[in-house]
């Protein structure tokens, strides 16, 4: 959420600057409810001081023994008063937060401007794309062709669409994916393991940012009257968990990882990849998250990115890092570094992780804190995330790229001890 003060005092300016993400912000509104907010603001301190000035008059004419019953309707008056002037002034300030809620982060200035994912800039390759001297085939006959390890019938007949059945040596070589990940982050980057909820409640996605705006992408249910939706990402409950606090300055920065289940209903893929693993309902993912002094943010986001881009180094899986443009940086963001690994079945680049400042976008939200050791005042956190990695897309990327002929895989030098010492499988 932006400072409600940067919006009362620099208005136009933050029009301007969220223009760039084609966000049209309506200062009309806006300006016309500050302006009530004001109004109501001096009347209801007016009626407050008025009440009180009216309130000690009372004992005054008690003491005289004067008639105090006309004193006392003023008063019993101005409390009315003063009750339905908050009662508006409440009213107002609701749809205040309904429009700043919903308003994106301010992007950070060396965000290249443009207006979608065609004018992202590439700033890093490794690695170079095999050549086959066989027809590629795509990860889902491969899958298939391995007894069947991808199961996409199944999936469909238990779940629906985008649901998928792993078996055998492929939900191995998943599970082995996971945890290669897991012991990377927590072994070699520093980060926590880390094991949460896959439910959470309106307030954590609130301070993430997928309420209220992106509510049709979740999953929600019910229990006992309690609503709760499953998490998009683990970066929800992870971050959360600063929510309400006031972070120890000598406890940061806070480093977090967790594998965790993914789900999301995808209302506006709008019918893209609906071939095999690449866009499902639910998904395995391998999440970092950072929380971290305001002036470490950006150093941070290239460590993170750093971290997500050793995963795939590690398995010699070729990739581009992308730095998003305005027109495709992400709600809650204000950079984001997009990593993009080599398909060969699709002969092109797909994003495998997501890596993003949140600033103290989300630290508002939350109301996300650590105490200054200079000025021993509250101040904002930074929150960082980042996919390290898409576990599900990182199966796709190994099938295709360590395909055989025969239709075997090989296995990656760094996956073998996860998989027993095999150095194939198919």
């Amino acid at each position: 959420m932006l400072d409600a003060k940067l919006l009362r005092t620099d208005l136009e300016n933050v029009a301007t600057e969220l223009a760039k993400r084609d966000y049209q912000l309506d200062t009309q509104s806006l300006t016309l409810l500050e302006e009530q907010r004001k109004a109501i603001q001096v009347k209801t301190q007016e009626l407050q001081n008025e009440r009180n000035t009216r309130s000690k008059s009372i004992g005054q004419a008690k003491a005289r023994g004067e008639d105090i019953a006309p004193l006392l309707a003023e008063v019993s008056q101005l409390g009315n008063e003063l009750d339905a002037a908050k009662a508006e002034q409440d009213e107002v300030l609701a749809k205040i937060n309904d429009i700043v809620s919903a308003i994106p982060n301010l992007l950070h200035e060396s965000v290249p401007v443009g207006a979608d994912e065609n004018d992202n800039v590439e700033v890093k390759r490794w690695g170079t794309p095999k050549e086959f001297d066989f027809e590629v085939k795509d990860h889902v006959d491969l899958g298939l062709a391995i007894d069947k390890g991808l199961d996409f019938e199944s999936g469909a007949k238990l779940a629906g669409t985008r649901f998928t059945v792993m078996r055998g040596k492929i939900a191995k070589l998943h599970r082995a994916l996971a945890q290669f990940m897991l012991d990377m982050h927590t072994e070699q980057h520093g980060y926590q393991e880390m094991y949460v909820p896959y439910l959470v409640n309106a307030d954590s996605l609130f301070g993430t940012g997928q309420l209220p705006k992106f509510g049709e992408d979740l999953f929600h249910t019910e229990l006992s009257n309690k609503q709760f939706s499953l998490i998009p990402t683990s970066e929800v409950p992870l971050t959360n968990l600063v929510r309400d606090e006031i972070v120890d300055e000598a406890d940061l920065p806070i480093k977090m990882t967790a594998h965790t289940p993914c789900f999301r209903s995808e209302a506006g893929s709008g019918g893209r990849d609906i071939r095999g693993l690449i866009r499902q309902h639910q998904f395995d993912k391998v999440e970092m998250v950072q929380i971290v002094k305001p002036e470490d943010s950006f150093t941070a986001l290239d460590e993170l990115t750093g971290h997500a881009e050793a995963i795939l180094e590690k398995l010699e899986l070729p990739y581009r890092t992308m730095a998003l443009c305005s027109g495709d940086v992400g709600f809650s963001a204000t950079k984001t570094f997009d990593l993009e690994v080599w398909l060969p079945a699709q002969n092109t680049y797909r994003e495998i992780s997501s890596c993003s400042n949140m600033g103290d976008f989300q630290a508002r939200r939350m109301q996300a804190r650590f105490r200054n050791s200079e000025t021993n005042k509250p101040e904002l956190l930074h929150t960082l995330n980042g996919s390290g990695l898409a576990v599900g897309r990182t199966l796709v990327a190994i099938l295709e790229n360590y395909q055989q002929e025969d239709g075997s895989i090989k296995i990656p030098t760094a996956l073998q001890p996860y998989m027993g010492g095999a150095t194939q499988i198919g």
